[in-house]
């Protein structure tokens, strides 16, 4: 059974499972298994995982005494269900003894995002967040957006709730600081001013628009906004506009006005705001018919950057202070905690979780639940819209629920389908052919499981999409085969859709049968002979084609679906091609960078001719050694 599913699963079907359970005595098997264990554990700090009969963890724990928590496991009356559950399929446990309870706490975290444990709480939504990235290794400052590991130098400000609020901060900053934004490369190229220059988004300084001296001033001052000194970045520029208005420099002080409107537009869009709030994030939780949601407010430098929900999972008998404690710790796990965390209500363990904030982050955070005051409006108002999304998320559940049905009554499958996999291929003529899948579900789709398949048969003749599905398909089940060959850890698929007829099903269907799989419904969706949509005719094994009434929401449901397959299939195919058009044979030559591939580029005209020229035509480049020159005709000229 899928975690999804699972998480729906009502109370009285839990305690009848819970019943049937300990009639079995399988609860009896796993409480002598943990008695076994527990006869040599030590009354020290440390983290134990429950193993299933598969080897699989189940379940990730903490405690300050190993043998004192693993202890209330062979009580399993006083338990809740779940937890009775999950000692009925312990067949196994594992530990690591720590120095400490704040280290056994970091640990935990850190298992459990690795392992995804099917009776912890956890927490799915794990994008990275996106930060500005202020550079700071070369003579004139980037601006720029940045997601993933902060490995470079220069200074990062964040996180920014979305891409989208990141973006349009980006924007305001650029029209108040004039930063560049372009890459390295570029700006070494760059002979005169680009685009950004000219509606006044960059100073210009590949092209000496702007000093050395000036710049760096500039990036003074977007360094000081966004470490939230705002009021003393504005009064040195109004303090600016005046003089220059007074030296009857009306051009220049329009040009200082324009900036300081740029950044109230970055002020403006900050819904509220407290003074004196620093760095904190804001987080408030919502408790409701079994489920849970979680808003998060991120406060930098005094400034809103904008929120986001959370929906954790596996919380239907856990308290809001135990449900929080677990947040914490895997929402913290791979990423800076601030300063100060505030709450609507103190979580579990709220000292300890502090001391090992504190001690990942090299600082003090502090943890508290405001009661009143300014912060704790801003608490109330993180409610409000915790309380409206989990609203808006069982909303969307059930009208979700009525689709998944609807497809499992016209198609006929056994129940309401958990996992669809839609698959389809995009390429032009045959060229950077890629194959994609998407993936939903009941929670609508799922984007972490979708995936792309570059085509790599060289088997395939240029346009063979039967050809290209046999391959992605073939692929896809033979790893399915192998990694989860019980299908029962989610990833296989209730249906499988794919974007064609009668002829890429047969295809799809040998692809199966040549695997072994006879049991896996599968429908091409094609559309009718005008190629309009509503007119869609659905093929199935051994059935006549269907068509749905154009006013029916499955219908309507379905296409969603292949045209969410049709977007990732094109998006991935125009990366593809967008790499192989920027991609140039110099690029494979040990040794030589931007500026000679540009030296060698300009000297040439295009890298076909680089790669006829003689060894002496080589030399005569300008910036090219007689080392490099023999380097790139060696490269080219390789014997045998």
């Amino acid at each position: 059974m899928s975690d999804e599913l699972d998480d729906d699963i009502s109370t009285l079907d839990e305690e009848i499972e819970a019943e049937e359970i300990a009639a079995t005595g399988q609860i009896a098997q796993g409480v002598e298994v943990i008695r076994a264990v527990l006869r040599n554990l030590p009354p020290a700090p440390g983290v134990y995982r429950m193993i299933n009969a598969k080897g699989d963890p189940i379940y990730v724990g903490k405690a300050n005494s190993l043998k004192n928590r693993v202890a209330n496991y062979t009580h399993p009356a006083n338990l809740s269900n779940r937890i009775r559950r999950m000692i009925a399929e312990t067949r196994s446990m594992e530990f690591v003894i720590t120095h400490t309870e704040v280290e056994a706490l970091l640990l935990e975290c850190n298992l459990i995002k690795r392992f995804m444990p099917r009776y912890n709480v956890l927490l799915r939504d794990d994008k990275s967040f996106p930060y500005i990235h202020l550079t700071g290794d070369g003579e004139f400052a980037q601006l720029t957006k940045h997601r993933g590991a902060m490995g470079d130098a220069g200074d990062y400000f964040g996180p920014f709730a979305s891409a989208g609020s990141v973006n349009r901060t980006l924007i305001a900053l650029q029209r108040a600081f004039l930063l560049r934004s372009c890459s390295n490369s570029i700006f070494s190229s760059r002979t005169r001013p680009c685009l950004l220059y000219q509606i006044k988004r960059c100073s210009a300084p590949c092209v000496g628009r702007v000093d050395k001296e000036g710049y760096d001033r500039l990036v003074t001052e977007a360094r000081a906004f966004l470490k939230g000194r705002t009021k003393d970045v504005q009064e040195r520029l109004a303090t600016r506009m005046t003089e220059m208005s007074d030296a009857l420099d009306f051009e220049g002080a329009a040009f200082i006005r324009d900036r300081i409107r740029a950044l109230t537009q970055v002020q403006g869009r900050q819904d509220i705001n407290v003074m004196g709030m620093g760095d904190a994030d804001v987080i408030a939780g919502h408790q409701a018919g079994g489920h849970v949601s979680v808003q998060v407010f991120f406060f930098r430098g005094g400034q809103n950057w904008g929120n986001r929900a959370y929906f954790p999972v596996h919380t239907q008998d856990m308290t809001l202070p135990e449900m929080l404690a677990a947040f914490l710790g895997q929402f913290y796990a791979n990423r800076p905690a601030p300063p100060a965390i505030l709450l609507n209500e103190m979580p579990a363990d709220a000292l300890l979780i502090a001391d090992a904030l504190s001690e990942r982050a090299e600082r003090r955070v502090e943890i508290a639940a405001p009661q009143r005051g300014d912060k704790r409006k801003l608490i109330e108002h993180a409610l409000v819209n915790a309380r409206e999304a989990l609203a808006r998320r069982l909303a969307e559940s059930s009208a979700q629920i009525k689709l998944l049905q609807g497809v499992a009554d016209i198609f006929a499958l056994d129940g309401i389908p958990q996992r669809i996999e839609v698959y389809d291929n995009s390429h032009i003529q045959g060229a950077h052919a890629v194959g994609g899948m998407i993936v939903a579900g009941p929670q609508g789709f799922i984007k972490a499981a979708y995936r792309k398949f570059n085509i790599k048969s060289e088997e395939i003749t240029p346009g063979d999409d039967f050809g290209m599905m046999r391959e992605v398909l073939t692929r896809r089940f033979a790893r399915a085969l192998k990694e989860d060959p019980e299908r029962d850890r989610g990833t296989w698929p209730d249906l499988v859709l794919i974007d064609g007829g009668a002829g890429q099903l047969s295809a799809v269907l040998k692809v199966l049968a040549d695997l072994g799989i006879d049991d896996l419904p599968v429908v091409g969706v094609a559309k009718g002979v005008d190629r309009d949509a509503g007119r869609e005719r659905f093929f199935r094994e051994g059935e006549p084609p269907l068509s749905l009434d154009m006013k029916d929401p499955v219908l309507y449901y379905l296409q969603r679906l292949r045209d969410e397959a049709h977007r990732f299939a094109i998006g991935a195919h125009r990366q593809k091609r967008a790499k192989a058009i920027t991609t140039s044979p110099l690029d494979e030559v040990p040794g030589i960078g931007a500026r000679r591939k540009r030296a060698l580029l300009h000297h040439f005209g295009s890298a076909r001719e680089v790669s006829t020229a003689g060894l002496t035509d080589l030399e005569r480049v300008e910036g090219i050694s007689k080392t490099v020159a023999k380097k790139v005709y060696d490269h080219f000229h390789v014997e045998g």
